[in-house]
């Protein structure tokens, strides 16, 4: 029975980091008559009651190489202005004296949250809005705090399965392009799941990466509440007693296949039935400290490979990169114009496009020369790609097919504005809502794709197949 050497091409394709990392949540929970209007249509305008809490947790990851960084992320929808965003984000480096390209200020994109954007005070509800984002500063720069605090020695280790929540929402019935499930289409239902255990194996917190939109819940529903994410973390969490941190990715064309409810129920059912598929891939991996390798034969009626658990230290590697890409705009079509387009549409869907389209020219409009943010971490064998648009789910599923030696965290809403969309170019041609919705051209995301391909390959990773 010949032993083989368990060199790092024989090991399971896992990835992982060694170093410190420290976990605090905070609870966020917007008061209940507060705005909470996101979408046009319906009545729903303030909120009237809580179907779960809305959370914000803060992830510490510390290397001897590289020090401190950090991964906020907030159950909260879109942030409408540049300000409101920046007041909280730099509140959480004022406190923990980070700098800019070290802090990740991430929203699950939920669409039952509260209005997070000052403008709205004059509106029903929107007199609670400024101190609530007041409020969400002061917890946000408390959990980062606390998360650099309790830092303590860990593996941050990752694999991956699928779930079948997500979907195509791109479909065309009778001629018209419309925003729900369209079953000829394969989506990706990638499933990303890191798991940072204690040096003694046990847990200090649960990472799942995935891409869908959190609208379950629809314009009759007035419950504060996380969507499916909140449902996802409480199977996790009852579990594995550690916190569960949820990472929307590229999901500009993803949702559910049954969304928009009014009630509840649906929103759990989602989230029930994925955080027992997130269950599913950390039962599957190997104890904390090990991997898998092939450790030797057995000559059976055929040959049989033995793979078994080996004490395993993974890279310490960290390091990042931020880049600014260019993008070009649309040649807008004037407010006045589109007042006339849509003047037969419901009346309350018509001013809330409104109010969205004027807020939606600010962010790249008064650029001299426009620029869409990215951030670049790589921790090990895993690299964080993040950006504060709406991706669709190419940007994954391209950098995941050029870069398969690691894993890839595509975190969409991240650091600013999360409003505009990235769709393909072929979406511009088939008036999808997320291609006339947003300010930039058609090839926006293809070069965001192209800087995070330049990006990653920057960090040391090669392309290639696994």
């Amino acid at each position: 029975m010949p032993t083989l050497a368990a060199d790092a091409s024989l090991t399971h394709s896992l990835n992982g980091w060694t170093g410190r990392v420290g976990v605090a949540r905070s609870d966020i929970t917007a008061p209940v008559g507060i705005r909470m209007r996101n979408w046009g249509y319906g009545d729903a305008d303030v909120s009237t009651g809580v179907h779960e809490p809305l959370t914000l947790t803060a992830l510490a990851l510390d290397s001897d190489q590289d020090g401190i960084s950090l991964v906020i992320t907030a159950d909260l929808g879109w942030w409408r202005t540049i300000e409101d965003e920046s007041q909280v984000r730099g509140a959480v480096l004022a406190a923990t004296g980070l700098t800019p390209d070290r802090l990740l200020l991430h929203l699950t994109h939920t669409h039952a949250g509260p209005s997070i954007c000052r403008e709205d005070s004059d509106l029903a509800g929107g007199e609670l809005v400024p101190g609530y984002i007041d409020a969400i500063a002061e917890s946000a720069a408390d959990a980062g705090r606390r998360a650099i605090d309790g830092r303590e020695a860990a593996d941050l280790v990752w694999s991956s399965g699928t779930h079948s929540l997500a979907s195509v929402r791109d479909v065309v019935h009778d001629g018209q392009a419309l925003l729900g499930f369209d079953p000829t289409q394969t989506p990706d239902q990638t499933l990303v799941v890191g798991r940072a255990s204690r040096t003694d194996g046990t847990l200090i917190a649960t990472v799942v990466n995935y891409a869908c939109h959190p609208t379950t819940l629809g314009y009759a529903n007035s419950r504060l509440s996380p969507d499916f994410v909140g449902p996802m973390r409480g199977v996790v969490e009852a579990r594995t007693a550690a916190p569960c941190l949820f990472l929307q990715g590229a999901s500009g064309e993803l949702g559910p296949r049954q969304q928009y409810a009014g009630e509840t129920a649906l929103a759990d059912l989602h989230g029930q039935s994925l955080g027992h598929a997130v269950l599913a891939v950390l039962m599957t991996m190997p104890e904390p400290g090990t991997s898998l390798a092939l450790t030797h034969v057995i000559q059976s009626g055929a040959p049989l490979a033995i793979w078994e658990p080996i004490a395993f230290t993974w890279d310490r590697t960290a390091e990042r990169i931020e880049k600014r890409v260019p993008v070009e705009l649309k040649e807008l079509v004037p407010i006045e114009e589109l007042e006339r387009e849509w003047a037969d549409i419901d009346p309350r869907s018509r001013a809330e496009r409104l109010r969205r389209a004027r807020r939606l020219r600010r962010t790249y409009v008064d650029m001299k020369s426009p620029v869409h943010p990215l951030w670049v971490w790589r921790f090990g064998g895993a690299v964080f790609v993040a950006h504060p648009g709406e991706a669709y789910s190419a940007l994954q599923t391209s950098l995941r097919a050029t870069f398969p030696t690691v894993t890839i965290v595509v975190m969409n809403l991240t650091n600013g504005p999360g409003w505009v969309y990235l769709p393909p170019a072929q979406a511009y041609e088939e008036d999808r809502y997320q291609a006339w919705q947003t300010v930039l051209k058609p090839g926006s995301l293809e070069r965001l794709i192209s800087a995070a391909e330049t990006a990653i390959t920057e960090l040391g990773v090669e392309r290639g197949e696994r």
